[in-house]
């Protein structure tokens, strides 16, 4: 007599029903419960990091759900069957995870071919990337960073699918070698190992981790490793990498390997649950602390640039243990956490399509925003969201669960059996075939532009004026001999207006520079690297009567900060400062209030209210809504002028 059992979907979903006898993973509403927590989080972060800056933990949740689920189902199979089937294995993954992620990477490639084309040689990488599930790689080895502000990059959250299927093609060979000779009795053996595994992957994450300033390698050379021949940045390596973000996955697949559902139905464990619910209790409230402390994966403060070191020194470890709680609780047959609280019908629902939300999500935002920094405000978010819960409604119903389910296949073999012609629909379905084509190919052969941000960046720095790497002393001005690092020249005589900004001052650059200003901005400056400039030309005697400053785009500064950039200015006629705008960042406020308040105790300080003026001139703006377009440049160089008196 066959036993009929609830398979449970690792990834959400209807249930896939099994019919042989032995153990089978149970479907367990609690789990879904827990993905769409998990999925909200990253949602909300994504939309505005303010709302929630650690809510991009919820990635490592589904770590270590997937660890989990995975490996209860090989063991299950094991049990069941005497064996692990990779071939059927991989052919179940490949019928949940791959319909919807073409459909997300062919709806992506169509709306650039038909509204951005600009966009389509730079997508072309990413859509390989994310079709063989190594954009984590891609990702490292080409420096787009997932912290990145201001690129188009409608597809950089496929990084996480890539490591979770890295996982799936690589973990039933191995569960396969393990589970040959291993006995149920002795699976906790592999719990302790895995266990094991977990906490050296957290050791050696924390090891390779670098504190301090993040810039070019150049300057902070300890901040980049080697790989494959290249530099590639210590954080991307440690956040992207498979290997470094394993260690939800081991911790998931030590949980099945001890907590396995209908063992625990058979033993003393599974009669009460009061002691697991107060335990499931507190690891939620440990994710929900995390996600609300944790404040990004890159901080920025005076200094510059650096990783958030809590996350990379064993932050992400605890999250992986908190999951672990949570998922023992809600897997229990008696938990009322599991079932009235994580287990509600909303959070199910939600946790059912949880692939799909998070697959489409993401693209929609930049789509709509352009950029990957742009904050959402609250009505932009209600709005985006309605439409990705409509395509993700849609991409479940009708693309996802027929094609798992095998009713697509069904259909299809009864077509070609019964030899039924398509009729009209079947001819619109192929007229609408064509668009998708025409895309992909355009794709194939489109050039490589830079977005317009970073187009307009590169051709400022052209116009800029940099000093030497080290500074003289004011005894050796005279003689040094030292190259600048970059741009021209430093001038000899004495300077008419000497600019010193950020990447929003270099974007205008070669206007301001054809207006005789001498120019030295940079992108990613932070306000304390002025002290520098304005010390070296001071030493050599040739600091301007006019100096302007726009700094603090990048992060938050401190009144003290100011305090000392200006202290080489005193004897300066005319110091222009430029308050910030920056949409969507807290430390706007803190830095402006600070710049406000300069010429109270710095008589000649004037303040160019960069914000007031910008907010009135949405148009002079590209995508990010912080760096300047062509009438944007015209409108900057204008205003500083007219603050100059000129």
């Amino acid at each position: 007599m066959n036993n009929v059992a609830n398979q449970y979907d690792p990834h959400g979903g209807t249930p896939a029903w099994g019919t042989r006898r032995g153990p089978v993973v149970p479907y367990v509403p609690g789990l879904d419960g827990i993905r769409a927590l998990a999925v909200l989080a990253v949602v909300v972060y994504h939309a505005n990091r303010q709302w929630l800056g650690g809510g991009f933990l919820g990635v490592e949740i589904f770590f270590v759900i997937s660890g989990y689920l995975i490996t209860l189902l090989l063991i299950a199979e094991r049990e069941r069957e005497g064996g692990v089937s990779l071939g059927n294995f991989w052919l179940r993954r490949a019928r949940r995870l791959l319909p919807a992620l073409f459909t997300l990477l062919i709806g992506t490639i169509t709306y650039c071919a038909m509204f951005d084309r600009d966009r389509l040689g730079m997508l072309r990488g990413d859509v390989i990337a994310g079709a063989v599930y190594i954009s984590n790689w891609f990702q490292i080895h080409t420096g787009s960073s997932y912290t990145s502000e201001f690129a188009f990059a409608p597809l950089r959250h496929l990084w996480s699918l890539a490591v979770e299927e890295q996982f799936y093609i690589v973990w039933p060979v191995v569960m396969f070698a393990l589970l040959w000779r291993i006995r149920p009795k002795t699976l906790p053996v592999l719990g302790f190992i895995f266990t094991g595994i977990a906490l050296a992957i957290g050791v050696y994450s924390a090891w390779l981790y670098q504190p301090g300033p993040i810039d070019t390698v150049a300057k902070t050379p300890e901040q980049y490793m080697n790989l494959f021949g290249r530099s590639v940045l210590r954080t991307d390596f440690l956040y992207l990498g498979t290997v470094t973000r394993a260690s939800g996955l081991f911790l998931g697949a030590a949980l099945a390997t001890i907590w396995r559902p209908w063992a625990i139905r058979r033993g003393r464990a599974g009669r009460n649950a009061s002691g697991l619910d107060i335990l499931g209790s507190v690891g939620i409230a440990a994710l929900a602390f995390m996600c609300w402390k944790f404040r990004e994966l890159v901080v920025v403060i005076d200094s510059g640039m650096q990783g958030y070191d809590l996350l990379y020194q064993g932050g992400l470890l605890l999250v992986g243990v908190a999951t672990v709680a949570v998922i023992a609780t809600v897997t229990h047959p008696r938990s009322l956490l599991g079932k009235y609280v994580i287990g509600t019908p909303v959070l199910v629902w939600i946790g059912k399509r949880s692939y799909g939300l998070y697959l489409y999500h993401w693209t929609i935002f930049q789509v709509y925003r352009k950029s990957a920094g742009t904050a959402l405000n609250i009505q932009e978010f209600i709005g985006l969201m309605f439409i990705t819960l409509v395509i993700t409604e849609i991409s479940y119903r009708f693309i996802e669960i027929p094609i798992r389910t095998g009713q697509f296949t069904a259909w299809w073999r009864e077509r070609r059996r019964t030899r039924t012609p398509f009729g009209p629909l079947g001819v619109a379905l192929a007229i609408l075939a064509v668009v998708p084509v025409f895309s992909v190919v355009s794709m194939a052969g489109a050039r490589v532009i830079p977005d317009d941000i970073t187009a307009d960046l590169n051709e400022g720095e052209g116009a800029v004026v940099t000093i030497p790497s080290t500074v003289p002393s004011d005894s050796t001005v005279a003689s040094t001999s030292t190259v600048p690092t970059t741009g021209t020249t430093v001038p000899v005589q004495k300077l008419d207006v000497l600019a010193v900004g950020d990447s929003v001052m270099l974007g205008a650059a070669s206007k301001l520079s054809k207006e005789g200003f001498t120019v030295d901005a940079a992108k990613n400056r932070q306000v304390i690297d002025a002290l520098q400039i304005f010390n070296y030309y001071k030493a050599k005697g040739t600091l301007a009567d006019n100096v302007v400053i726009h700094l603090g785009t990048n992060g938050t500064t401190r009144a003290t900060t100011y305090e000392a950039i200006l202290a080489p200015l005193v004897s300066v006629p005319r110091v222009i400062v430029l308050t910030l705008k920056v949409p969507g960042r807290e430390y706007q406020k803190l830095n402006n209030e600070i710049i406000r308040a300069l010429p109270s105790t710095h008589p000649n300080v004037t303040i160019l209210d960069w914000q007031s003026e910008a907010k009135a001139h949405p148009e002079w703006f590209g995508s990010d809504g912080t760096h300047l377009n062509s009438a944007g440049r015209d409108g900057y160089v204008t205003l500083i002028k007219q603050a100059l008196g000129r």
